[in-house]
């Protein structure tokens, strides 16, 4: 399920800013960018996220501007120098011409600026800590929002499969004397309307038809179809135990189709697959 929160404060001459982002996975995969400030609380970090979230493909950011000119690392001309120096007697012995990006990747360099990193202050730590739970919370928000607009899909696909059904019952009956008529048809056309034994033909209809049947697998559809409507009024996790139950409507469907032996039903079935379709894409964003 995706997400999205921000954070920014102001503390020791920088403005530190915490961006939290998910995308949908069945389980935690969280990533960090972090500066080389925090890496030490990395570990902490990790476990104030695994709480506030249960799952999803995880992107944690904290970075910082630095407002207090006397916090700028300084650059260490020596050193540079030095580089720019060596650099030169490399391109004039392999007979590689320096141009003007050569400053540039010199200035990436080790030690190309003179840094004294401090230690992380418990008072700075804190505050950032406040703020990533706070972030954690408005993705946490932003995903319950967008869960209520699943939860509306999801049952709306749910009703359209119910009145469906109910759909299936007007057919039922045609679907019969269709089929009789058929099979009488075709006694008639190999053998003779007089060689018709009816006694017989109506005991091997009744078996027939039995084996066509689809009153039990619309009992269990439905009874299918009002379990999961009563699992998206639950508390998550419940996007696992939705997905299982979307698998036996998809199966009860299936059966009805193969059951049917009748056009207009079976382009009933087809609506039904594909209202249940949209439900198991869906349910892949359910926690």
């Amino acid at each position: 399920m995706t997400g999205f929160g921000k954070t920014t404060v102001e503390i020791a001459g920088r403005k530190i800013t915490i961006e939290i982002r998910s995308l949908n996975s069945k389980s935690l995969d969280l990533n960090t960018r972090l500066p080389w400030l925090y890496r030490e609380k990395e570990s902490d970090i990790r476990n104030i996220i695994s709480k506030k979230l249960d799952r999803g493909k995880i992107d944690l950011t904290v970075s910082f501007d630095i407002l207090d000119i006397e916090n700028v690392p300084a650059i260490n001309k020596a050193v540079v120098m030095n580089y720019y120096e060596q650099m030169k007697e490399i391109a004039g012995e392999l007979n590689v011409k320096t141009d003007e990006q050569l400053l540039g990747t010199i200035m990436r360099l080790p030690d190309a600026f003179k840094t004294e990193k401090p230690e992380l202050a418990e008072e700075e730590w804190l505050l950032v800590k406040e703020k990533i739970i706070e972030s954690a919370e408005q993705l946490n928000n932003f995903r319950i929002e967008e869960g209520s607009s699943l939860e509306t899909d999801l049952t709306g696909c749910i009703s359209r499969i119910l009145t469906l059904l109910t759909e299936v019952v007007s057919y039922e009956e045609e679907r019969i004397t269709r089929l009789r008529n058929r099979l009488k048809s075709l006694l008639a056309e190999n053998i003779g309307t007089e060689n018709i034994d009816m006694n017989r033909f109506e005991q091997e209809l009744i078996f027939y038809l039995e084996k066509m049947d689809i009153n039990e697998e619309k009992v269990r559809l439905k009874k299918h179809c009002e379990y999961f409507l009563e699992k998206t009024a639950t508390e998550p996790p419940n996007g696992k135990i939705l997905g299982f139950i979307s698998q036996e409507i998809g199966r009860e469907i299936n059966t009805i189709g193969s059951k049917a032996n009748d056009a207009s039903i079976q382009k009933l079935v087809v609506m039904m697959k594909d209202e249940l379709e949209k439900i198991k894409e869906q349910t892949l964003n359910v926690l």
